[in-house]
Protein backbone atom coordinates (compact mmCIF):
# COMPACT_ATOMS: atom_id res chain seq x y z
CA UNK A 1 0.00 0.00 0.00
CA UNK A 2 2.90 2.61 0.81
CA UNK A 3 4.88 1.97 -2.67
CA UNK A 4 1.14 2.43 -4.32
CA UNK A 5 0.85 5.52 -2.35
CA UNK A 6 4.23 6.78 -3.31
CA UNK A 7 4.06 5.96 -6.96
CA UNK A 8 0.86 7.96 -6.96
CA UNK A 9 2.38 10.77 -5.14
CA UNK A 10 5.48 10.73 -7.64
CA UNK A 11 2.70 10.98 -10.82
CA UNK A 12 0.89 13.79 -9.39
CA UNK A 13 4.05 15.66 -8.63
CA UNK A 14 4.91 14.73 -12.03
CA UNK A 15 1.79 16.14 -13.66
CA UNK A 16 1.95 19.44 -11.56
CA UNK A 17 5.12 20.55 -13.31
CA UNK A 18 3.84 19.85 -16.87
CA UNK A 19 1.43 22.28 -16.47
CA UNK A 20 3.69 24.88 -16.33
CA UNK A 21 5.50 27.74 -18.43
CA UNK A 22 8.83 28.63 -17.54
CA UNK A 23 9.74 32.06 -16.10
CA UNK A 24 11.07 32.99 -19.20
CA UNK A 25 8.15 31.86 -21.26
CA UNK A 26 10.37 28.91 -22.75
CA UNK A 27 10.07 25.22 -21.96
CA UNK A 28 12.63 24.06 -19.02
CA UNK A 29 14.72 20.91 -19.64
CA UNK A 30 13.54 18.74 -22.19
CA UNK A 31 14.79 15.39 -20.56
CA UNK A 32 13.02 16.03 -17.22
CA UNK A 33 9.87 17.35 -19.07
CA UNK A 34 10.09 13.80 -21.12
CA UNK A 35 10.69 11.67 -17.83
CA UNK A 36 8.09 13.14 -16.72
CA UNK A 37 5.32 13.18 -19.66
CA UNK A 38 5.93 9.27 -19.57
CA UNK A 39 5.80 8.79 -16.08
CA UNK A 40 2.58 10.98 -15.92
CA UNK A 41 0.83 9.31 -18.91
CA UNK A 42 1.53 5.25 -17.76
CA UNK A 43 0.58 6.33 -14.19
CA UNK A 44 -1.80 9.24 -13.31
CA UNK A 45 -5.63 7.91 -12.85
CA UNK A 46 -7.74 10.19 -14.83
CA UNK A 47 -10.84 7.64 -14.34
CA UNK A 48 -14.03 9.73 -13.36
CA UNK A 49 -15.35 8.23 -10.21
CA UNK A 50 -18.71 6.82 -9.95
CA UNK A 51 -19.79 10.13 -8.11
CA UNK A 52 -18.50 12.48 -10.88
CA UNK A 53 -20.61 10.81 -13.66
CA UNK A 54 -23.50 13.11 -12.74
CA UNK A 55 -22.40 15.96 -15.07
CA UNK A 56 -23.14 19.75 -15.38
CA UNK A 57 -24.35 19.69 -18.51
CA UNK A 58 -27.83 20.13 -18.36
CA UNK A 59 -27.79 22.65 -15.26
CA UNK A 60 -28.33 26.14 -15.96
CA UNK A 61 -26.05 28.75 -14.68
CA UNK A 62 -24.88 29.26 -10.64
CA UNK A 63 -23.46 32.21 -9.92
CA UNK A 64 -21.31 31.90 -6.84
CA UNK A 65 -21.46 35.91 -6.26
CA UNK A 66 -23.58 38.60 -7.98
CA UNK A 67 -20.86 40.80 -7.79
CA UNK A 68 -18.36 38.63 -9.97
CA UNK A 69 -17.60 39.59 -13.22
CA UNK A 70 -18.67 37.43 -15.62
CA UNK A 71 -16.88 36.24 -18.98
CA UNK A 72 -17.76 34.15 -22.17
CA UNK A 73 -15.45 32.90 -24.41
CA UNK A 74 -17.01 31.81 -28.09
CA UNK A 75 -15.00 28.94 -29.92
CA UNK A 76 -15.10 26.97 -33.15
CA UNK A 77 -17.10 24.13 -30.64
CA UNK A 78 -19.23 26.99 -29.23
CA UNK A 79 -19.35 29.29 -26.12
CA UNK A 80 -18.05 28.67 -22.63
CA UNK A 81 -19.26 31.14 -20.21
CA UNK A 82 -17.68 31.56 -17.15
CA UNK A 83 -17.92 33.24 -13.85
CA UNK A 84 -14.45 34.97 -12.53
CA UNK A 85 -14.35 35.24 -9.19
CA UNK A 86 -12.63 38.25 -8.14
CA UNK A 87 -13.79 37.51 -4.52
CA UNK A 88 -10.96 34.92 -4.72
CA UNK A 89 -8.65 36.01 -6.95
CA UNK A 90 -8.59 39.94 -7.45
CA UNK A 91 -5.43 40.38 -8.94
CA UNK A 92 -6.03 37.03 -11.61
CA UNK A 93 -9.16 38.25 -12.32
CA UNK A 94 -7.76 42.11 -13.06
CA UNK A 95 -5.43 40.57 -15.33
CA UNK A 96 -7.90 37.70 -17.13
CA UNK A 97 -10.02 41.04 -18.07
CA UNK A 98 -7.62 43.59 -19.37
CA UNK A 99 -6.20 41.10 -21.49
CA UNK A 100 -9.77 40.07 -22.98
CA UNK A 101 -11.05 43.68 -23.45
CA UNK A 102 -7.86 44.14 -25.42
CA UNK A 103 -8.54 41.05 -27.24
CA UNK A 104 -5.40 39.21 -26.39
CA UNK A 105 -7.21 35.98 -26.40
CA UNK A 106 -9.09 36.17 -29.81
CA UNK A 107 -7.87 33.92 -32.09
CA UNK A 108 -5.47 31.72 -29.69
CA UNK A 109 -5.92 28.28 -29.31
CA UNK A 110 -6.72 25.57 -26.72
CA UNK A 111 -3.01 24.11 -27.52
CA UNK A 112 -3.36 21.36 -24.85
CA UNK A 113 -6.37 18.78 -24.15
CA UNK A 114 -5.79 16.26 -21.50
CA UNK A 115 -8.98 13.92 -22.11
CA UNK A 116 -10.50 13.64 -18.52
CA UNK A 117 -8.58 16.20 -17.23
CA UNK A 118 -7.66 19.50 -18.37
CA UNK A 119 -8.16 21.87 -21.59
CA UNK A 120 -5.52 24.79 -21.56
CA UNK A 121 -5.10 27.94 -23.43
CA UNK A 122 -4.05 31.46 -23.00
CA UNK A 123 -0.94 31.26 -24.83
CA UNK A 124 -0.34 33.92 -27.91
CA UNK A 125 2.22 31.65 -29.07
CA UNK A 126 -0.14 28.46 -29.67
CA UNK A 127 2.65 26.25 -27.94
CA UNK A 128 2.82 26.12 -24.27
CA UNK A 129 5.64 28.78 -24.00
CA UNK A 130 4.28 32.01 -24.23
CA UNK A 131 2.94 34.94 -21.55
CA UNK A 132 1.82 37.82 -21.44
CA UNK A 133 5.17 39.47 -20.04
CA UNK A 134 4.56 39.46 -16.55
CA UNK A 135 3.29 37.25 -13.65
CA UNK A 136 1.04 37.34 -10.64
CA UNK A 137 1.76 36.46 -7.53
CA UNK A 138 -0.23 33.16 -6.23
CA UNK A 139 -3.89 33.54 -5.01
CA UNK A 140 -4.41 29.80 -3.55
CA UNK A 141 -7.21 28.89 -1.67
CA UNK A 142 -9.41 25.79 -0.58
CA UNK A 143 -11.46 25.84 -3.48
CA UNK A 144 -11.38 22.13 -5.44
CA UNK A 145 -10.56 21.42 -9.01
CA UNK A 146 -13.99 19.64 -10.09
CA UNK A 147 -15.60 19.79 -13.34
CA UNK A 148 -15.99 23.63 -15.37
CA UNK A 149 -12.88 25.07 -12.42
CA UNK A 150 -10.80 27.72 -14.22
CA UNK A 151 -7.85 27.90 -13.27
CA UNK A 152 -4.17 29.77 -13.85
CA UNK A 153 -1.26 27.54 -15.19
CA UNK A 154 2.73 28.72 -13.86
CA UNK A 155 5.60 27.38 -13.61
CA UNK A 156 7.61 25.73 -10.26
CA UNK A 157 7.59 29.13 -8.93
CA UNK A 158 4.24 29.70 -7.15
CA UNK A 159 4.26 33.30 -7.98
CA UNK A 160 4.35 32.44 -11.97
CA UNK A 161 1.41 32.65 -13.54
CA UNK A 162 0.57 34.84 -16.44
CA UNK A 163 -1.86 34.67 -19.28
CA UNK A 164 -2.23 30.59 -19.63
CA UNK A 165 -5.01 29.05 -18.04
CA UNK A 166 -6.93 25.68 -18.49
CA UNK A 167 -10.55 24.29 -17.33
CA UNK A 168 -11.01 20.96 -15.71
CA UNK A 169 -13.19 18.10 -17.49
CA UNK A 170 -14.08 15.86 -14.24
CA UNK A 171 -12.98 15.41 -11.03
CA UNK A 172 -9.88 12.79 -10.96
CA UNK A 173 -7.06 11.81 -9.02
CA UNK A 174 -5.19 14.28 -11.26
CA UNK A 175 -7.31 17.17 -10.42
CA UNK A 176 -7.45 16.91 -7.20
CA UNK A 177 -3.68 17.02 -6.80
CA UNK A 178 -3.99 20.88 -8.08
CA UNK A 179 -6.47 21.29 -4.93
CA UNK A 180 -4.48 23.98 -3.33
CA UNK A 181 -1.24 24.53 -5.65
CA UNK A 182 -3.01 26.23 -8.15
CA UNK A 183 -4.64 29.55 -8.73
CA UNK A 184 -8.69 28.84 -9.20
CA UNK A 185 -10.29 32.03 -10.47
CA UNK A 186 -13.61 31.41 -11.54
CA UNK A 187 -15.92 28.56 -13.31
CA UNK A 188 -18.27 27.49 -16.24
CA UNK A 189 -21.77 28.59 -15.84
CA UNK A 190 -23.06 27.98 -18.98
CA UNK A 191 -21.46 25.78 -22.12
CA UNK A 192 -20.31 22.49 -20.47
CA UNK A 193 -21.72 20.73 -23.95
CA UNK A 194 -18.60 22.91 -25.53
CA UNK A 195 -15.93 22.11 -22.79
CA UNK A 196 -16.67 18.70 -23.27
CA UNK A 197 -16.68 18.74 -27.07
CA UNK A 198 -13.13 20.42 -27.08
CA UNK A 199 -12.14 17.71 -24.32
CA UNK A 200 -12.81 14.75 -26.64
CA UNK A 201 -11.31 16.19 -29.65
CA UNK A 202 -8.76 13.90 -31.46
CA UNK A 203 -5.10 14.83 -30.34
CA UNK A 204 -1.88 13.97 -31.48
CA UNK A 205 1.75 13.61 -30.47
CA UNK A 206 2.43 17.67 -28.31
CA UNK A 207 5.58 19.28 -30.06
CA UNK A 208 6.64 20.12 -26.74
CA UNK A 209 6.12 16.91 -24.23
CA UNK A 210 6.66 14.78 -27.35
CA UNK A 211 5.51 11.75 -25.07
CA UNK A 212 1.75 13.64 -24.47
CA UNK A 213 -0.72 12.90 -26.87
CA UNK A 214 -2.08 15.80 -26.24
CA UNK A 215 -2.25 18.59 -29.21
CA UNK A 216 -5.29 18.77 -31.08
CA UNK A 217 -5.56 17.72 -34.57
CA UNK A 218 -7.01 20.35 -35.96
CA UNK A 219 -7.09 23.74 -34.05
CA UNK A 220 -9.70 24.86 -31.53
CA UNK A 221 -9.74 28.23 -31.77
CA UNK A 222 -10.87 31.52 -29.15
CA UNK A 223 -12.75 33.11 -31.49
CA UNK A 224 -13.12 36.17 -29.14
CA UNK A 225 -13.43 36.84 -25.41
CA UNK A 226 -15.80 39.34 -24.03
CA UNK A 227 -17.31 40.55 -20.92
CA UNK A 228 -20.88 39.08 -20.82
CA UNK A 229 -23.74 38.29 -18.82
CA UNK A 230 -24.78 34.93 -17.50
CA UNK A 231 -26.27 33.93 -20.33
CA UNK A 232 -23.16 34.97 -22.84
CA UNK A 233 -24.79 38.06 -24.00
CA UNK A 234 -22.14 40.55 -24.38
CA UNK A 235 -22.33 43.77 -21.98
Amino acid sequence: MNIRISIVMLALLCILSMLACSDNGETTDQTASDSATNIAESRIDTTVSEAETDSLVDDGPMIRNADNPIVTLSTNYGDMTLELYHDVAPVHVDSFIARTNEGYYDSTIFHRVWRNFIIQGGDPLGTGKGNAGYYLKAEFSDLPHVEGTLSMVRSGDPNSASSQFFICLARTAASEGLDGTYTVFGHLLKGYEALHAIGNVECMTNPANPKENTKPVEDVMIVKAYLSDAEGSPL
